[in-house]
């Protein structure tokens, strides 16, 4: 007699999970139907810790690699593995804007996090933000997200990134030499981890302002110890803007 394989969830006493669970392939070929539909990747998430385990280590980076192909090649090419076991965090990298609170990590006005439909990510806008001994680093990120007509913060932009092989960057190795303090109580929105502020390094070049259209005593970001950078900026008027592009 064939015994059928059942998945039961092993990690929590009171899971209502207790008739089993599909198998991998199964939900696998489910969500590829789905087009690996964030959304419903999340909703999965909360049902058990079984759905979440799956989640974490299967659904989240089928999902980051069909958003973006080119990028999650080069972030595991020539031996780096930085996204391995945290797929679910660059997938809300890819899609979510954190905003800012009052008071919170850029202490300026309230504006809320939200999901983003879609953003382009830029290996070459990257270098922008790296100080030129630091350009052999690989750095990722966004264009920025427009919260325009913010009263007197004008209008305001808010970007976000990842680097390649952090751990081993020209960048993460000038703040521990320049004996730069982590955050003392605001963490990474994307993997909860300990912040930098390149502003109070001073390392952010000027050519940051003028990649984003920004003025350049209004730039401002983070990179967390796992690589994942968020910034926020004052953004120029347009014809300001267009005329800073002509400039660079």
């Amino acid at each position: 007699m064939i015994l059928t394989k059942q998945y039961r969830c092993i990690h929590s006493a009171s899971c209502q999970c207790t008739k089993g669970h599909l198998s991998e392939d199964v939900i696998f070929l489910v969500f590829q139907q789905l087009n690996w539909n964030p959304k419903l990747i999340a909703a999965l998430s909360c049902v058990c810790k079984w759905f979440d385990d799956l989640a974490k280590r299967l659904l989240w980076k089928e999902f980051c690699r069909t958003r973006a192909p080119k990028m999650m090649l080069d972030l595991h090419s020539s031996g780096s593995h930085i996204v391995d076991g945290n797929w679910r965090a660059l997938g809300k990298l890819l899609i979510y804007c954190s905003g800012c609170s009052k008071g919170g990590l850029f202490n300026s006005i309230h504006i809320p996090g939200h999901f983003v439909y879609r953003t382009r990510f830029s290996g070459t806008s990257g270098k922008s933000f790296l100080l030129p001994q630091c350009r052999s680093d690989v750095l990722y990120v966004s264009d920025p997200c427009e919260h325009l007509d913010q009263g007197e913060e004008g209008d305001i932009g808010f970007f976000r990134g990842i680097f390649k092989s952090f751990s081993t960057s020209k960048v993460r190795k000038m703040l521990i030499k320049k004996g730069a303090k982590l955050h003392p109580t605001e963490v990474c929105p994307y993997c909860k981890a300990k912040l930098w502020s390149m502003l109070q390094a001073k390392m952010i070049p000027q050519s940051a302002s003028c990649r984003l259209g920004a003025y350049e005593d209004c730039i401002d970001y983070y990179v967390c110890l796992n690589g994942h950078v968020l910034g926020i900026c004052t953004l120029l008027p347009l014809s300001d803007s267009e005329e800073v592009s002509e400039l660079e």
